[in-house]
């Protein structure tokens, strides 16, 4: 989607046009990306969230920190927004992390899409639950694609598609899939530890599939 690559058939189209025939800096411009292992460099909390883009202002670093909760950890830190952090952000949590990313894609306001690739895979239970919560203003008012094995960070989503083996399995909303009773139904159930998971999961089953939405 960003083209850090290009794809060998078929093509990926932005409103009609081939993202393959369009400048990398262009496409760029108008989709943000938070991955699973966002890249912190050396420098300022405040430089890593604008990604040292002078034309994003203080204030709207700031707010793009409140508004995914990471301004709680940033106040407790004895220079704040000015404190600095080393080389692949060695002296925050991962937790600390993510949310920085978030905050990232916030102040950045992406027009066209966000695209979360396992952004909550390694994450705590309370980073989680401050993500889960800020999702639905990172999302307004633009397309979204979430990439997750966590079904909680989907179950919002208007079409979630479930893979396995490449293939398309089940698609539909949270509750669609919960009526059909299939793969996304025992999935749900175990992450909900609603049933042992012996009693859900078939035999021979293959690894946890990935799910976007």
């Amino acid at each position: 989607l960003l083209r850090f690559y290009d794809i060998q058939g078929g093509t990926i189209r932005l409103d009609g046009v081939d993202i393959a025939k369009a400048r990398q800096k262009d496409v760029r411009r108008h989709i943000g990306l938070v991955l699973q292992d966002p890249f912190i460099f050396t420098g300022t909390i405040e430089e890593n969230i604008r990604l040292r883009d002078m034309s994003i202002p203080a204030s709207q670093v700031r707010n793009a920190a409140r508004l995914v909760g990471a301004d709680r950890f940033i106040n407790e830190l004895p220079e704040g927004y000015q404190h600095r952090l080393v080389e692949r952000g060695a002296n925050l949590s991962t937790g600390q992390k993510q949310l920085l990313a978030f905050a990232r894609s916030v102040a950045f306001d992406p027009e066209v899409m966000l695209v979360l690739d396992e952004a909550t895979a390694n994450i705590d239970s309370e980073t989680e639950a401050l993500i889960q919560a800020s999702l639905d203003r990172l999302t307004a008012r633009r397309t979204s694609i979430i990439i997750a094995h966590r079904l909680a960070t989907v179950r919002g989503a208007d079409r979630i598609i479930v893979l396995h083996r490449g293939e398309i399995v089940e698609q539909g909303t949270h509750g669609d899939l919960l009526a059909l009773r299939g793969r996304y139904y025992r999935l749900w159930l175990l992450q909900q530890r609603e049933v042992p998971a012996d009693a859900v999961r078939p035999r021979a089953e293959a690894p946890t599939p990935k799910t976007a939405g």
